[in-house]
């Protein structure tokens, strides 16, 4: 390419020609000509010969820009040349003064691939007592994966007595740090609350191999790892992102924050994330001294990298008491991550004590965790009963054709968190229980769960207790109360999320008192009613 300049024209100009078509990769080779004056510049010279003025300091001026002008091409031109390159290493010199120009920045970076996210990209830290771990060993081992699972309990001490041998069914042990200097240093008002948080660090010290996702819970914190998994693979977890769940209680948000994610509920935090929190997190725990709260802490630090809670509706504090039935009833339309508060709540499944209810739980979870407490409803026309469906946990039949709109809220069977709580109480519509024989369900629990030749899952549910209630005179009299059982057929296949639950049919059995229920998809434009 041709540049061709006068002698008077400026050396900004010059470079502003040559920047503009290194920019645009847009040439070749360079050569600039000077030209002649103009007329008037020669009669400018004429006049200055005839006032006898020095024309040797012209010609030195006019040969030091030839030369300013010349020197700054050829930095230009070297410096796009070992740039423009993939074999050469440019210098440092030619190349650390242009590093934060707009026009020198690098390119980006060619997409990559990544395999689906699986269990092992996953690393599990648990923070507990040792004196705790002993009745509640069996909550992490009733989903812990040995061998499997990757991932670390720490305890406060290291454990004695019974606890050892270690036993390879529970997740490898750590104990904790000792923290005393950094508590002396930041006079932290909650000592086991930095304990808590301070793992997140330790565990991210341990596993870094592979690693996408940091999951942290409690000693007692119930894990369906497989919808974890599928719910973090939706993710892209290169990015910094903070995942966990609201409490129920509405109070218990205001008191934490609304962009908190409730620790023993479980919370996840993708690689990058966890990296760049760890980095910090001791001086974050002198800046934040007078939190009380480990989940309002983590909040705080993350909020400083600018990032914010993303909530799932399948993590489950359980901030509630007494009896939750009515709230696994009804689970939201999420596939479910957590449970928590096992040791507060009264047993899930009548007869059995909290360790016992988590076991059986987890004979469905282990083997679709995809449809676990999925809440699937039909009607039955002929006796216009309603079923509602919690797959791997419970059945209610109601003698009343209602809305699904209706069963979809939980019959509030808890109680509220904090006591004097006044409405609203939930982060969740209820409903109140019943007497009414047309508003109060037959109620049947899960019982067993087996896969057939045909490639389906039959799941039972036997009845919890005598309704001890009338047939519901509005829809016919047609009482329930002769049905002991409930079968229910459902796909060997994982359930895929569409946006829209599964529908079901009831079918006809010769035996009046089991009732068969078919899972399938639900027909393009089909309601529910």
């Amino acid at each position: 390419l041709d540049i061709k300049v006068s002698y008077n024209e400026s050396a900004s100009l010059i470079l502003q020609h040559i920047s503009f078509l290194i920019s645009s990769n847009s040439f070749i080779f360079i050569s600039i000509s000077f030209t002649m004056p103009s007329p008037i510049a020669t009669n400018f010279s004429s006049i200055r010969q005839k006032l006898g003025l020095s024309s040797d300091k012209s010609i030195g001026s006019t040969l030091c820009k030839t030369l300013l002008v010349s020197g700054l091409v050829l930095y230009l031109v070297t410096i796009f040349l070992f740039n423009d390159q993939p074999n050469c290493q440019a210098s440092e010199f030619f190349v650390a003064p242009l590093r934060y120009t707009s026009w020198s920045s690098p390119k980006p970076n060619p997409s990559t691939t990544y395999s689906p996210t699986d269990l092992t990209h996953l690393v599990f830290g648990l923070v507990g007592s040792e004196k705790a771990w002993r009745h509640r060993k069996s909550y992490i081992e009733s989903w812990w994966r040995p061998n499997v699972t990757r991932g670390y309990l720490y305890l406060d001490r290291a454990p004695s007595g019974d606890l050892l041998p270690w036993p390879p069914s529970s997740p490898p042990f750590r104990v904790s740090d000792d923290n005393t200097k950094l508590l002396q240093e930041s006079k932290h008002v909650a000592p086991i609350m930095v304990r808590m948080v301070h793992a997140i660090l330790e565990v991210f010290r341990e596993e870094h191999e592979g690693v996408r996702w940091v999951v942290m819970g409690d000693d007692d914190s119930i894990f369906f790892v497989d919808n974890i998994v599928r719910v973090l693979a939706k993710y892209d977890h290169t990015k910094y992102i903070y995942i966990g769940g609201h409490s129920e209680s509405i109070l218990s948000n205001f008191r934490f924050s609304f962009d908190t994610g409730f620790g023993g509920a479980g919370f996840a935090l993708s690689y990058p994330l966890a990296a760049a929190l760890v980095t910090d997190l001791e001086n974050c725990l002198k800046r934040y001294w007078n939190l009380k709260s480990a989940d309002q802490i983590l909040m705080t630090c993350v909020a400083d990298l600018g990032v914010s809670l993303t909530a799932e509706k399948g993590i489950h504090q359980i901030d509630l008491l007494g009896d939750i039935s009515g709230f696994l009833s009804a689970h939201p339309q999420s596939p479910l991550m957590s449970l928590h508060h096992f040791d507060i709540i009264d047993p899930i499944f009548p007869s059995m004590n909290p360790f016992e209810s988590t076991n059986h739980l987890m004979k469905a979870a282990n083997i679709d965790q995809s449809r676990l407490l999925q809440q699937t409803i039909c009607y039955h026309k002929q006796t216009n009963w309603s079923f509602s469906i919690a797959w791997g946990y419970s059945a209610y039949i109601y003698e009343k054709v209602i809305p699904r709109s209706i069963l979809k809220r939980p019959l509030e069977t808890f109680r509220p968190w904090s006591k004097g709580a006044r409405p609203p109480r939930f982060m969740f519509d209820t409903r109140w229980p019943s007497n009414d024989p047309c508003e109060a369900p037959h109620v049947f629990f899960f019982d067993s769960i087996e896969k057939t030749m045909g490639d389906e899952i039959v799941t039972s549910y036997v009845r919890a207790s005598p309704r001890t209630l009338p047939a519901c005179s509005f829809s016919g009299n047609h009482s329930a109360d002769h049905i002991s059982k409930i079968q229910v057929f459902s796909s060997a296949m994982k359930l895929i999320e569409n946006g829209r639950s599964e529908c079901c049919d009831i079918v006809p059995v010769d035996d009046l008192n089991i009732t068969e229920v078919k899972f399938r998809a639900c027909m393009e434009d089909e309601t529910i009613s």
